[in-house]
């Protein structure tokens, strides 16, 4: 957004602010890295509860007293000690001293931890992202996918006169106009490791009309550096120092197969010369990158749950006045496709669009989806 529409928008959000109170009563990856380019603002923690000084505490019962949250998933692993000090939660191995690394494909990277099960990082994944101020919209460990809120950058807004006085009374009068929602993928990969792949998505709201006075959100392309940032940042609550975790991004391994379009009963599916394994990890992350949301997946049947996500309209329900006066009665779910990926032997895997009874779809919609995966996977 253009600095004059950021102030006119700023303006807006201090009038409407004013008018509540009234009614109520009263570019680089290592530019990334540096510690002020992310300041995303979520729900904190409540205080914790404290029994008022005239009133005596009663014992609680045992069975009454909710167990950690890290026991939900079996409990969190004991950290191990690398060869250079780090109290690491992945498992060291020859390969991998600090107990994980860094794969990539293309400009997409994903962070492979050994020797730990997605169930074992789950509360860490959890916990990691409320530290970054973001709230989870989606939380399913079932079935690997962990999705936050739509939440606003503040390091991106200028440090001008505005912000300084009205800021300082009005917090959420001065805004950047954009929104930032990060989609987590957590996956079971082979040699008892966990593939955890971290997707971006983004919006703008765009000044519209000859006065510039109503606006509208627009998608932005994803960020891949922020996408990296975040993976570092994990890195360090999984215990590595700064140093280290840049150090494995620059060092991400190649994870690349060829790509060729082939033809069952009469539509196209992708060939990927690859293991299941790694095929099923790239289509979902190929799926991310796309307009396609992952809804539900089962690796067991190789069956990714998908429909067209429209960013601008959940946006729109997630604002403020959204939350007060959207009914949801006209929100009709887009319609759901199925993506299947199947092993055809130790080095091949078989990408198709297919319907309910398994049958492969030959419609356009189906058939778009194909070509828009073959764009990402290439």
């Amino acid at each position: 957004m253009k600095r004059s529409a950021l102030s006119l928008h700023a303006t807006r959000m201090a009038a409407l602010a004013l008018a509540l109170v009234t009614l109520a009563g009263c570019d680089t990856l290592n530019d990334w890295f540096a510690s002020d380019r992310v300041n995303y603002k979520g729900a904190g923690t409540a205080p914790p509860l404290n029994v008022p000084s005239d009133l005596q505490a009663q014992k609680t019962q045992q069975q009454y007293v909710a167990p950690p949250a890290n026991l939900a998933l079996g409990g969190a692993p004991t950290r191990n000690v690398t060869a250079a000090g780090n109290s690491t939660e992945g498992v060291p191995t020859a390969q991998d001293p600090l107990g994980m690394h860094i794969e990539r494909d293309g400009d997409r990277r994903w962070l492979v931890v050994d020797g730990r099960t997605p169930e074992q990082l789950w509360p860490q994944l959890q916990e990691f992202w409320q530290e970054n101020g973001f709230v989870l919209k989606t939380d399913a460990a079932a079935t690997g996918i962990m999705t936050t809120d739509w939440a606003e950058n503040r390091a991106n807004i200028p440090d001008d006169w505005f912000r300084r006085t009205v800021g300082k009374v009005i917090d959420f009068a001065y805004s950047s106009g954009t929104r930032d929602s990060f989609r987590t993928l957590v996956s079971r990969g082979p040699d008892d490791a966990t593939d955890i792949s971290i997707t971006h998505s983004a919006m703008e709201e765009m000044l519209t009309g000859q006065d510039k006075t109503t606006s509208k959100w627009v998608e932005r392309p994803r960020d891949p550096a922020l996408e990296a940032l975040f993976l570092a940042k994990l890195m360090e609550k999984f215990g590595l120092t700064d140093a280290q975790s840049k150090q494995l991004l620059t060092d991400a391994r190649p994870a690349t197969a060829p790509v060729k379009v082939a033809m069952a009963a009469g539509a196209e599916t992708l060939d990927l010369q690859e293991s299941f394994d790694r095929a099923w990890l790239r289509v979902g992350l190929a799926l991310d990158r796309t307009n396609f949301a992952v809804d539900n997946r089962d690796r067991q049947k190789g069956i990714y749950y998908v429909r067209y996500a429209d960013s601008a309209q959940e946006l729109k329900k997630e604002g403020l006045f959204g939350k007060l006066f959207y009914s949801g009665k006209s929100d009709k779910p887009g319609q759901e496709f199925l993506v299947r990926v199947t092993s055809n032997g130790d080095a091949a895997t078989q990408v198709a669009v297919v319907d309910t009874s398994g049958q492969i779809d030959t419609s356009s919609d189906a058939q778009n989806i194909v070509s828009l995966l073959h764009a990402q996977l290439n």
